[in-house]
């Protein structure tokens, strides 16, 4: 028996050789809005297996040729991973729970059927078979294509970071992505999410580097109306916007330590309270930190909590740069430019030889961010038809961003007497990269490896002394905007 419900709907396979109780159950299921087709005993619901993918298998246990156990026997021989949901007569729970635990058939239900529980299984074994199917379907992407969400790699490294991903995913451990600027973390946190048995749920990122102390408790864990000035009604945080999902904690070597003692007791108890509430809340969040520092030195600084930090780093992804996987890069400029295209609606289709030449030559000091934008520029100079190297940025691979020459000018290079201290030579070579980069901060962090908000606190401590050592070394001074 078959209806005509679109094909994007539940599909549902009953199993029952009580031809009433099959036809029953099918018209029932029917008017809910799914799919349904239907068999009178495991042989013939082996062979409509062959040509109906169902969602959702709906079987008795016992019948003639094929019983369910058997049926459910051979399923799991051939690999058709289809949630069941056994049905048994009164008396015979007992071999309902062993076909469940040695079957893994996904639950029972008692006869005579009641419809409001048939339904609510039905729709949670639905879920857990599209979920099946979308990480299936990933593995295939990243197995097959060098492709895992929208990271894009056929390159050993990136082969690691995927196969990491995929290892990682089903579990509820915390996730610590580290690596330069510009790498994609996030996409890797994304990724992640999707994987999971979450994938469903909400993913929430906040960048700690971006957020002023004194809003980021409110943002991390909500407040009440009134809790402070300019609260004026009642907001949920992050934890609470990530229930039952992912949560990401970007830059998170750049969390101001009061918030981290208050992050790590959140991780360690599984419960928030908003800024002015006087309860507790329960949270199920998985949460994963992304950073472009190397926390062990920040632990040494005293800028990071150890205890946080072990919490955290339970299982590590480190994203390598772009310039050590030059030849993701083909793939990579392809992907973007079929997303650029449908951004700015251009009909770009190709890339000419020597740009693509002129990409493997350079450094790529900002990683995939910095493609990106070289390839959105161009796209959107072409137009349409080939990019060529007249649409790329003037001088581009000459300068910042071309790969270190073996000897550097004196101009180019940081010398200190001995017995300098490690501040003095941060902050020269702090002075020096500015300069390189004509003042543009921004530029200047993606060199130094740092967050923007860092290098801000570091200008802000070297003051005006520091302003006029700049101005007196260059002509210039440490105002510019990036």
């Amino acid at each position: 028996m078959s209806n005509q419900t679109p094909v994007t709907a539940t599909r549902v396979l009953i199993v029952d050789d009580e031809e009433t109780q099959r036809t029953g159950l099918a018209s029932m299921i029917s008017s809910w809005g799914l799919a349904v087709d239907t068999a009178a005993d495991g042989q013939e619901a082996l062979e409509k297996l062959a040509t109906f993918a169902p969602h959702v298998l709906v079987t008795d246990l016992m019948m003639p040729r094929v019983d369910g156990f058997e049926l459910l026997r051979r399923m799991g021989a051939q690999n058709i991973a289809v949630p069941a949901i056994v049905l048994t007569a009164f008396g015979n729970i007992e071999t309902a729970i062993a076909t469940i635990h040695d079957l893994n058939a996904f639950w029972f239900l008692e006869k005579p059927i009641q419809p409001r529980a048939l339904r609510v299984l039905l729709e949670r074994a639905a879920a857990q078979s599209r979920l099946t199917q979308e990480t299936e379907r990933l593995q295939r992407q990243l197995s097959y294509q060098g492709v895992l969400g929208d990271l894009v790699g056929s390159s050993a490294l990136m082969q690691q970071v995927f196969s990491l991903i995929r290892q990682v995913a089903p579990s509820k451990a915390a996730v610590l992505v580290t690596g330069e600027s510009g790498t994609g973390k996030e996409l890797v946190a994304r990724a992640v999410h999707a994987l999971s048995p979450r994938g469903g749920g909400p993913f929430v990122a906040i960048n700690c580097a971006a957020m002023p102390e004194t809003l980021m408790e409110s943002e991390l864990f909500g407040h009440e109306k009134g809790a402070f000035t300019g609260a004026i009604e009642r907001r949920a945080g992050c934890f609470e916007l990530a229930q039952h999902g992912t949560l990401l904690l970007d830059e998170i070597g750049d969390m101001p330590t009061a918030t981290q003692a208050k992050l790590l007791r959140v991780l360690e108890d599984s419960r928030v309270r908003r800024l002015g509430g006087k309860s507790e809340m329960v949270v199920d969040v998985r949460v994963v930190a992304s950073t472009n520092k190397v926390l062990e030195d920040s632990l040494k600084k005293g800028d990071f909590r150890e205890d946080l930090f072990y919490r955290l780093n339970v299982f590590q992804i480190s994203l390598p740069p772009l310039r050590q996987r030059l030849e993701d890069i083909p793939p990579l400029a392809e992907a973007l430019l079929s997303d650029l295209n449908h951004k700015h609606g251009c009909r770009v289709t190709d890339f000419a030889s020597d740009v693509l030449e002129a990409f493997r030559r350079h450094h790529w000091p900002g990683n995939v961010r910095e493609l990106r934008n070289v390839i959105e520029r161009a796209v959107i100079l072409a137009g349409e038809g080939t990019i060529t190297i007249q649409h790329l940025p003037q001088n581009f691979g000459s300068s910042h961003g071309a790969r270190p020459a073996p000897e550097t000018s004196e101009e180019d290079s940081v010398r200190l007497p001995v017995g300098s201290t490690v501040a003095e030579a941060e902050r020269a070579l702090i002075q020096l990269t500015l300069r390189h980069t004509r003042n543009n901060k921004t530029r200047a962090a993606e060199i130094l490896g740092i967050s923007l908000k860092t290098l801000f606190n570091k200008l802000k401590e070297y003051g005006a002394e520091a302003e006029r050592g700049q101005s007196a070394a260059s002509g210039g001074s440490f105002a510019g905007e990036a």
